[in-house]
């Protein structure tokens, strides 16, 4: 995805935890999210046509129909308040692609950071799989997760390449401790929100502080 790509899905992602948060307008987000997904759905139609049409330049360029689409699909459905099911379907789907993707970073590019990355976007797409299918209340955590993500996989890194820094070995070591340390941070609260949910079964909102 390009550098622009995503300094603004940084921004929708950054939007959207909000909202799950209870801290922002859901049709206000919405119509964010719609803006940004009708521009990362037609920018890789052009990208695609004008590329060398080599399985590489398509797998670079399709990725941005993944974001594109989802942010669509969620301001649809926030902003007509449509039934969610659809959209957690789909994010299931979008959620195995992700770890494909890792699984070619890692394996063809060696590319740790990216493979951390795309782990860390399959996990926060399987999330809302969660939410929208299972009708499971942890929005709270969702939100959680989506904020720290819209800064560590997209906001950040956006901004560091702009800068022209992104490439620096030391930038590299470090974001990979940075992506590390999210999962880690995103293993711990599974795990806790998890055993407070089998705990507190009965309870209509076992969600995370």
């Amino acid at each position: 995805m390009g550098v622009v790509g995503l300094l603004l899905s940084g921004a929708v992602l950054f939007l959207n935890s909000l909202l799950l948060l209870g801290k922002a307008d859901g049709k206000s987000v919405s119509v964010f999210n719609l803006i940004v997904g009708v521009i990362q759905v037609a920018s890789p139609f052009y990208l695609v046509i004008t590329s060398d049409q080599s399985n590489w330049a398509l797998y670079s360029n399709g990725v941005i129909f993944l974001f594109g689409l989802t942010f669509l699909y969620f301001g649809l459905t926030v902003y007509k308040n449509l039934e969610g099911n659809g959209l957690g379907w789909f994010s299931l789907w979008v959620s195995i692609v992700a770890l494909f993707y890792a699984f070619v970073y890692l394996i063809h590019f060696h590319d740790v950071v990216n493979t951390l990355t795309w782990i860390m976007w399959g996990y926060l797409w399987f999330l809302f799989y969660l939410l929208n299918t299972g009708k499971k209340k942890i929005e709270v955590y969702i939100g959680k997760v989506a904020l720290v993500q819209s800064w560590v996989t997209l906001t950040l890194p956006a901004m560091l390449s702009l800068a022209g820094v992104w490439s620096n070995p030391l930038v590299v070591q470090i974001w990979t401790w940075v992506c590390a340390g999210s999962i880690f941070y995103f293993g711990i609260h599974t795990l806790r929100w998890t055993l407070l949910f089998k705990k507190e079964a009965a309870d209509p909102n076992p969600l995370l502080d």
